[in-house]
């Protein structure tokens, strides 16, 4: 059996006064999504175990089947794979948002999504300045996708055992509050909180003064005001899905959290053009690359991030649009597509974590999963959305168990669990 996994980034969500309290899965027209339910299987999936950490790393890890805290530590490294920054095994990754700031506080964890040229030339001049590998404690700035860069601590020095808020989840709160802290009491790590904090100030009169940041003053848009570092990690090794499932797999995704996961699992990453991580994402070409994937894969993981960044944003409205535009662009050309080719294909629908609108935060509640596999009757469940799920035959999944039935794999035996 051939396997597409498609998952919408921030998809779940929780009832809403506004929506006379239903949730935007529930709210949005989805009939494709709603179509993989009634002909499959339907279930809730605890993608993020308690005390774990609420990041998308974590999640899409669970959902490819690994123990995400024990598999990677922290999604930093995960983008360094992706864009190809080598580490040591001594070296500390961390991601570095460009944010906006103002009154001291967060005002958004994007600098108004800001263009990937125009960071790319603001993190070159933050290397050049503060960066270059030079001094006694050398770091190094790596340019990525719109806001999301990549600050990797060189050497022996440091400690990733360092407390670092997610600005996503921090949107509106005092900046001063939210500096990086030693989690630890070594000295490795005291040093290291003490170095991002230094770069974090340092940046400030750069950035103020930047052209980039001058045009777009100009032109009326958020500007890169702060880096912000999170989420701080070492070089992990992973299984490949090969490896563990015995599946050649890909993965499409506009961001490089994705990508890095998928070349660490072994995955072929492929780039699909007008890929923008935002709610105008080339829909189409992700499905059509999916469909041509098959020819020489077992699986496909489909990613999308658009209703993630909505949730951030806080935008009700924009959220039940993309989950619209998954469902219109995405899905219904994915399942006409296996039909056309005459495909036996597993299909299987989910988010990541939920993200609540109302919060503009990750979550930890379980996650509503569809799962169609042709080969099995499905079940009562008539829709797919997170109350629905909750009465689906599928239960509560957890570990690896999701991913074995998105493969079309066998469960394991109680004994080997």
């Amino acid at each position: 059996m051939k396997a597409i996994i498609v998952l919408g980034d921030g998809m779940s969500d929780r009832p809403l006064p506004e929506l006379d309290g239903r949730t935007p899965l529930q709210a949005a027209r989805k009939p494709h999504l709603d179509e993989v339910a009634r002909r499959g299987r339907v279930g809730l999936f605890q993608t993020i175990e308690p005390g774990w950490p609420l990041g998308s790393d974590v999640a899409n890890l669970s959902v490819l089947g690994y123990d995400g805290p024990r598999a990677v530590q922290g999604r930093a490294v995960l983008e360094a794979a992706a864009m190809g920054v080598e580490l040591g095994p001594e070296d500390v990754a961390l991601r570095c948002n460009l944010i906006a700031i103002e009154g001291g506080r967060i005002k958004n964890h994007s600098a108004g999504h800001i263009d990937s040229d125009e960071a790319a030339e603001i993190v070159r001049d933050l290397d050049t300045e503060l960066g270059g590998g030079r001094g006694r404690f050398p770091v190094t700035f790596h340019p990525g996708v719109s806001y999301r860069h990549l600050l990797v601590v060189r050497g022996g020095w440091a400690d990733p055992a360092v407390v670092c808020a997610p600005p996503h989840d921090h949107v509106g709160e005092k900046l001063g509050e939210l500096l990086p802290s030693p989690r630890t009491d070594s000295p490795a790590a005291q040093r290291t909180a003490e170095r991002l904090v230094e770069l974090y100030t340092d940046a400030l009169p750069i950035l103020a003064s930047h052209p980039v940041n001058a045009r777009r003053r100009a032109a009326g848009k958020d500007v890169a005001g702060a880096i912000w570092t999170w989420s701080p990690g070492r070089r992990p090794t992973m299984a490949t899905m090969q490896e563990r499932f015995g599946v050649k797999g890909a993965v499409i995704s506009a961001v490089d959290l994705l990508r890095g996961l998928g070349r660490l699992a072994g995955m072929t990453v492929i780039e699909v053009p007008g890929a923008t991580g935002l709610w105008d994402t080339n829909y189409e070409g992700k499905a059509q690359q999916a469909l041509e994937a098959l020819a020489d894969h077992d699986f496909v993981y489909v990613h999308v991030e658009a209703s993630d960044e909505a949730s951030h944003a806080r935008d009700l409205a924009l959220k039940i649009r993309c989950l619209e535009m998954l469902d219109e662009r995405l899905v219904r050309h994915v399942l006409a597509g296996v039909r056309a080719r005459g495909l036996q294909a597993v299909i299987s629908v989910l988010p990541d974590h939920p993200t609540p609108v109302s919060t503009g935060a990750h979550a930890s509640d379980p996650v509503p999963v569809a799962i169609w596999d042709p080969r099995l009757p499905p079940d009562a469940v008539q829709g797919y959305d997170e109350v629905q799920a909750a009465a689906g035959s599928l239960g509560m999944l957890r570990g690896d168990e999701f991913i074995r039935l998105a493969l079309g794999l066998p469960a394991r035996a109680a004994s080997d669990r």
